[in-house]
């Protein structure tokens, strides 16, 4: 029987996919910064596991608790919308540290595993924001185009090892507690300032209308990520939603 670790399960895309493996007979490590046993069906295949990817000990610690896995699905992320300038220094790290070096710390933290294997599979979530330029999410679109470019290089880097690695790209999806919790950062950052105000209206009313119109759900993405983890010939990039399809086709 297979297993898949995958990171950021306490809602959204990460949820979902959960119970999308488990419903496919696969065991599966469900991580969250605060385990809830009530979030997904009960089952002698589902383990799970505490985990802050920003938290070197408690990757440590969450990678041997999970022990032997085929496959790691780096979902775990924060949002952020607004202005650069009104972006505190503490919330830019804390975006990169999730989103960027924790996806990094992950990989590292089961490479050994893979390689020693032979085998293996990372998949990892970022954006279709990284499609293109959108203004007032400069930070966080850097923050996922980051993890593309590495994705890219490492799945060169990796393929020769039998370790494949692979791109899902969801649209937007402001239902989630990942909106939610985006909205509580930016929220902290206070009121930017009046030249911001007017570009952050029009912004703001765009993507809750795109986003209401065409909105990416969580079983879009956990399909998305099933077929990179299962199929061999699935390309690179794998866009999820009907947005995320729009801006890559």
């Amino acid at each position: 029987m297979k297993t898949v670790m995958i990171t950021g399960c306490s809602s959204g895309f990460g949820l979902d996919t959960a119970r999308y493996f488990l419903d496919q007979g696969w065991s599966v490590t469900a991580t969250m910064r605060v385990p809830d046993a009530g979030l997904l069906p009960v089952s002698d295949r589902l383990r799970l596991v505490r985990l802050d990817v920003t938290d070197p000990d408690s990757i440590r610690q969450a990678v041997a608790e999970a022990g032997e896995v085929d496959a790691l699905v780096n979902n775990a992320g924060i949002g952020w919308l607004g202005p650069f300038e009104n972006m505190s220094e503490p919330a830019l790290r804390r975006i990169f540290e999730t989103n960027t070096f924790g996806t990094f710390a992950m990989i590292r933290a089961l490479l050994p595993q893979f390689r020693a294997a032979g085998k293996g599979v990372i998949v990892n979530v970022t954006s279709s924001v990284t499609m293109l330029p959108l203004p007032l999410l400069s930070v966080y679109t850097a923050s996922k185009a980051a993890v593309n470019s590495f994705t890219e290089c490492l799945a060169m880097e990796l393929q020769p090892l039998g370790i494949r690695v692979a791109l899902v790209l969801p649209g937007q999806a402001p239902a989630t507690r990942f909106g939610a919790n985006a909205m509580d950062l930016m929220a902290s950052a206070g009121e930017a300032p009046g030249e911001y105000q007017a570009l952050t209206a029009k912004v703001m009313g765009e993507v809750m209308a795109k986003a209401a119109s065409e909105p990416t759900r969580p079983g879009d993405v956990a399909q998305a990520v099933w077929r990179a983890v299962t199929d061999p010939d699935c390309p690179l990039r794998l866009p999820a939603g009907r947005d995320a399809e729009a801006l890559a086709a």
